[in-house]
């Protein structure tokens, strides 16, 4: 021993030598009784029966792990009613429609993927396939059109059964399902909009394809220019690990108030991993006696299972389309020569044709475009809303 009681250099190389050891040591024994342990009981020996006896904080770890591992495959699972339990279900969803006196739907990537749009938590999802090491393709979402769903959804605002519509898609396809602007709330922004942050207030460009092209988490700039103040202009994407701050798309104050008026809350083709985080969704600083009813429409597991009055496991249309015919509705189809985004785009200046390469949303050869939904500003001569979308669209075509 040093003086001062202090130990000397080759006592702590010793010490850290057989600390080492010790842990290599531990390393090899929970490989060793993990080995065993995967065993079936009727294939160990006596010997290893005995390892296995002398280790039990080990086993007991690679219990819990073991428990934890097929939870989460369990929740991963999709999960079908049998027709008849899920129609006795849409029933049930039904009456509670007709008696609530303020709706609120919330949407997520699974109403969307009868568009060919994937999800992102399913078995094929965008994130499931990530974490299995596997490759993901670009989707082009220039064809895609709004789902059954998106169609019902808008029907049901239509017959004013729904007050607003909360929606965790990027997709645009509740815009062009001709559902109000005022009616809802894209959280995570819009596809087809880019907007001017330096006019006051901000000034929105639709567009009749994707202007994500140029962006990515923390770089927004679309490499456009606003029309009346000369400034860059921005998507309205809100990635993950980014805080949304623009008012539209987004429209948070909308969603905020619609969920404190909510007597009943649908959600639909969400996991809701993502909305469970927003608190402001979900009324929790109400006693739970006045919470809204809370109905989920997944084929997995959600953190909301629990509270949910009811829980449907089927796919979005199938369960839409029950549902409807219950109402005693007509769902609408879908016409691309209706499509609200034409009404609403911004054509491309001249100058501007060579800024994207994104194949855009086409309107039937020859068709006009359909007037913009109700609560829209109307069209200026020339103007952002202005009357070029299809010509401008041409004038691309032909290019």
């Amino acid at each position: 021993m040093a003086a001062g009681g202090s130990l000397s250099r080759t006592e702590r190389k010793a010490a850290a030598r057989a600390e080492i050891l010790q842990q290599e040591e531990q390393r090899d024994r929970r490989r060793q009784v993990s080995r065993i342990w995967r065993k079936p009981p009727s294939e160990r020996s006596p010997e290893e029966c005995q390892v296995l006896s002398e280790s039990d904080d080990i086993v007991r770890e690679l219990e819990r792990r073991r428990k934890r591992r097929d939870r989460l495959r369990r929740r991963q699972e999709e999960v079908c009613d049998e027709p008849e339990e899920l129609k006795r279900k849409v029933v049930e969803l039904a009456a509670a429609i007709r008696n609530a006196k303020h709706l609120v739907i919330y949407t997520g990537a699974g109403i969307s993927t009868a568009a060919s749009i994937p999800d992102y938590r399913g078995p094929n999802g965008i994130w499931t396939l990530l974490q299995k090491g596997r490759s993901i393709s670009a989707t082009d979402l220039s064809e895609a059109e709004p789902t059954l769903t998106h169609m019902s959804i808008a029907c049901l605002h239509k017959h004013n059964l729904v007050q607003h519509v909360v929606s965790q898609n990027c997709d645009g396809l509740h815009l062009r399902s001709g559902l109000p602007r005022s009616a809802i709330s894209e959280l995570h922004g819009n596809m087809y909009i880019e907007v001017c942050t330096s006019c006051t207030p901000n000034r929105e460009y639709v567009r009749v394809f994707d202007v994500t092209e140029r962006t990515a988490l923390h770089k927004h700039h679309t490499g456009r220019m606003c029309h009346k103040c000369g400034a860059q202009l921005r998507d309205t994407i809100v990635h993950f690990g980014e805080k949304g701050t623009l008012t539209q798309p987004l429209n948070w104050e909308a969603a905020t108030e619609a969920a404190s008026k909510a007597d009943v809350i649908l959600c639909l083709g969400s996991s809701l991993k993502v909305l469970k985080k927003y608190p402001r969704l979900w009324c929790m600083s109400k006693p739970p006696p006045r919470r809204p009813k809370l109905y989920i429409v997944n084929l997995q597991w959600t953190p909301k299972d629990d509270l949910a009055a009811l829980k449907l496991h089927g796919r979005c249309d199938d369960v839409m389309r029950l549902l409807m015919e219950e109402l005693g509705l007509h769902i609408p189809s879908y016409e691309r020569a209706r499509d609200p985004i034409f009404a609403l785009a911004e054509p491309l200046r001249p100058e501007e044709e060579g800024t994207h390469s994104r194949k855009p949303v086409a309107p039937p050869q020859g068709a006009e475009p359909a007037p913009a939904p109700r609560d829209e500003p109307p069209a200026r001569p020339g103007g952002w809303l202005g009357r070029g979308c299809a010509k401008g669209t041409r004038r691309r075509k032909n290019n």
